[in-house]
């Protein structure tokens, strides 16, 4: 058919050429960027062959014109379906719409057609690509295309941007970066600095040559913080004042902007032929936890430096201040930002992560999320072969399944705690025990042959193929484990791992309750069957949660005898659960627990203001050979974002002493004394994130968005730009007035609710245990005793 390439796709869309759908493709090849568009495709639905003569009237005085196809295909409930074939993409919308008015129910009518074109020949990011090379373009492109699967890394070109602007968004400046470029577009007349800065005479002319800068450098990824919600949509409002468009796609196209629904000031935006990836968005999916996602916060965490002014309190006045009388000063500022993000990026391999993810699932560079959309990409064409078609997502959006087994903790402060986890447990269930939604329609079929589930859930032996997905993915990973590469063991992971989340989502069209409920009920049982082996070994189980167990030695156990005990008890346990699952069940076992960690001494706590144990919330000194042990803290204050930083420091210290069988009550009184003469005020400061728009916080008004709205209502009389309306983190402390933000503060701090909440909590989360008591030695500190 012509000649063959190799790529990696960056983005797709939908042209309508000769009144044909056709799609096309921008790949990142060893050649550069490749343009591709395939032939025509039909748009396509499915409805069961009982409604196909009212379908076909239906469209047919509505003027739509389709094709009707019998397929070999049919839903889960047995019943047979036909394919409805549409020339264009729009015209599959409205017959959507149009049936849907009449009563009559369409599958699969949800599905993107590249999409559906992708997965349908199993092609996941990268692909060869088979056509007719075109002439007289700036760039090579392919015409009348197929794309076939293929294994493919690329190497991307990448743009770091970031725009300074005014409280009102005037731009000030907008700031590029690359592995070995740089630049700063600044608007004011040139003078003395470095030869990096090009200098505009308005914002017009700086957004234009922002769009020829971007054309010259030709990236394939533009990435940035906040870049699409801020400054992407910056870009695109300034450039409307102008009826300038920007033509930042490879082909001259504009970018396309698209609000999210019921979100304020948020929105996705496409430019074909280059990708757009947020730092913020992409090391969430990478999992990355911070308590705040600031530039400058996640890039001291993460590479020990940040931004160059964070210490102005006020930074969108001095970047006002010196854009009129510094700009160099603010073009260094800019472009720092640039480069701290291009090595956000590089320090955490983000982008190979998200890379990994595209080739293992289809879901594009830059998509946020995605779990219910990699696990369609996967599973649905294997579910075509076999027969069937996918059933719609639940309109009521389900029921809600069992939740993780957690065990009601026995509290104490103990020495020789062992974990021991199950490696993978969800994903261990499912290959073990076949759980898979085609697994579940076939195993009712015939459930005389089939493997019991819960909530009379039957599965089949044979045909199934999540738990072979499953078994790829685990085989793929113990390879990435062995030859270190943990973006790709990570990305697996995190792929395995949603599979149980998708299943009991009401947005996934395979959900069903009996599927979730047989992953976690079934967890349920493994849980509390292995604690009662445990327990007949004569050991204690103090706590389970998910996946672990915490195994109490007894107190008088030296800590190399708790090591040799842990072994044991995970080699006991593996072999008594894969003798009970093949003698109960006749399958083989995935099912692995590991010996994971050994406390010399640990806390349950119970939960505040009861004797009961805590669930999710533990502290322990870990044990390394060969190194100082750890101070480890699960739902405890000193990982809460939430709580001061005298608090964290409070807890850790006070925690280190009773773990070392130190005295306590000198420490205690004077913290206690610090805090009451203000020597600790810079640590009494709340940062927490405010999650909604405040309009919206009506009946109980938190403390937080108290001092986000007076921020507000300070910065609405000074004339400054609102900082807190729509979300947004705030720095704030409990004064004698009440809450109030650090740059407005103007009452003496309430140091008594320091100690009641703050301080207090802690000392009686671990005292009780030792014997003492918080008021006894604080009373005693005010001569009361």
């Amino acid at each position: 058919m012509g000649n063959t390439q190799r790529g990696f796709i960056l983005t797709s869309d939908q042209r309508d050429i000769a009144g044909k759908s056709c799609l096309e493709f921008w790949l990142s090849s060893a050649d550069g960027p490749i343009k591709v568009t395939t032939t025509a495709q039909q748009p396509l639905f499915f409805v069961s062959q009982q409604d196909a003569d009212q379908v076909q009237n239906i469209l047919r005085q509505s003027q739509i014109p389709c094709t009707l196809k019998n397929l070999p295909l049919k839903r889960f409930d047995q019943q047979a379906v036909c394919a409805v074939y549409f020339p264009r993409t729009h015209q599959a919308y409205a017959a959507k719409e149009r049936l849907r008015v009449q009563g009559i129910t369409c599958y699969e009518a949800d599905i993107r057609l590249a999409d559906r074109y992708l997965m349908e020949r199993f092609i996941c990011a990268s692909a060869d690509i088979i056509g007719t090379p075109q002439q007289g373009v700036n760039y090579p492109s392919y015409a009348q295309c197929l794309l076939k699967p293929a294994q493919y890394t690329p190497h991307f070109s990448v743009l770091s941007i970031d725009i300074e602007c005014s409280e009102h968004g005037e731009l000030y400046s907008i700031g590029l970066a690359g592995p070995d470029y740089q630049k700063v577009l600044m608007i004011g007349d040139a003078q003395d600095g470095p030869d990096w800065i090009q200098w505009v005479s308005n914002e017009q002319a700086l957004l234009q040559c922002f769009i020829a800068e971007v054309k010259q450098t030709d990236p394939d990824i533009l990435i940035g913080w906040n870049v699409v919600n801020f400054d992407f949509r910056l870009l695109i409002e300034r450039a409307q004042r102008y009826n300038l468009k920007l033509t930042l796609g490879r082909g001259g196209e504009a970018v396309y902007w698209r609000d999210a629904p019921n979100e304020v000031n948020q929105g996705y935006i496409s430019m074909p032929g280059r990708v757009v990836i947020d730092g913020i968005d992409a090391l969430k999916t990478a999992t990355y936890q911070f308590s705040s996602f600031s530039l400058e916060f996640v890039a001291q965490a993460l590479l020990g430096k940040g931004k160059l002014s964070e210490d102005v309190n006020d930074r969108l006045a001095q970047i006002k201040h010196d854009f009129l009388h510094a700009k160099v000063k603010l073009a260094e500022y800019n472009l720092q930002d640039c480069q701290l993000v291009l090595d956000i990026f590089d320090k955490t391999k983000v982008l190979d992560f998200l890379t990994l993810r595209s080739q293992l699932t289809g879901l594009e560079l830059n998509r946020v999320g995605g779990s219910v959309a990699a696990f369609v990409n996967l599973y649905l064409p294997k579910l075509h072969r076999a027969g069937y078609i996918s059933p719609n997502r639940p309109i009521d959006g389900g029921l809600a399944s069992p939740g993780g087994y957690v065990m009601t903790s026995a509290p104490g402060l103990y020495r020789n705690v062992l974990v021991l986890d199950f490696k993978s447990l969800y994903p261990s269930i499912i290959r073990t025990f076949k759980i898979d939604p085609l697994g579940l329609v076939e195993g009712l079929l015939q459930p005389e042959k089939g493997i019991q589930g819960f909530k009379s859930a039957i599965f089949s032996r044979d045909k199934h193929f999540l738990p072979d997905i499953i078994t790829s993915l685990w085989q793929q990973r113990d390879t990435a484990k062995r030859n270190n590469d943990s973006a790709r063991s990570q990305a697996i992971k995190i792929l395995m791992n949603s599979f149980y989340g998708v299943l009991g989502s009401g947005g996934c069209p395979f959900y069903d309750t009996r599927l979730a409920s047989s992953i976690t009920l079934r967890g349920h049982e493994i849980m509390q069957t292995t604690a009662r082996w445990v327990e007949e070994m004569g050991y204690e189980v103090i706590y389970g949660d998910t996946d672990s167990i915490f195994v109490w030695l007894g107190d008088n156990m030296p800590a190399e005898q708790g090591h040799k005990v842990g072994v044991e008890l995970q080699h006991a346990i593996n072999q008594r659960w894969t003798h009970n699952i093949t003698e109960q069940h006749q399958l083989d076992n995935y099912l692995e627990i590991e010996f994971e960690t050994q406390f010399n001494r640990f806390l349950m706590p119970t939960i505040r203001g009861s004797e009961l144990g805590s669930k999710k919330r533990y502290a322990g000194l870990k044990r390394i050979p060969g190194s100082e042990d750890e101070l480890v803290f699960k739902g405890l204050e000193s990982v809460r974002s939430d709580w001061t930083p005298m608090a964290k420091k409070f807890q850790l210290t006070l925690y280190q002493r009773v773990f070392a069988d130190k005295d306590v009550k000198a420490y205690i009184r004077q913290v206690v004394a610090q805090t009451r003469n203000g020597e600790l005020d810079g640590q009494l400061v709340y940062r927490k994130r405010i999650r909604r728009p405040l309009v919206q916080y009506v009946k109980n008004i938190p403390p937080h968005v108290k001092a986000a709205r007076l921020a507000d209502e300070r910065n609405t009389q000074l004339n400054k730009p609102l900082r807190y309306q729509h979300k947004g983190q705030i720095a704030y402390v409990i004064t004698l007035n009440g809450a109030q933000p650090i740059e407005y503060q103007s009452s003496a701090l309430d140091y008594e609710h320091y100690i009641d909440k703050q301080i207090k909590p802690i000392a009686e989360s671990i005292l009780p245990f030792i014997g003492l008591s918080f008021i006894d030695i604080t009373s005693a500190q005010l001569g009361l005793f």
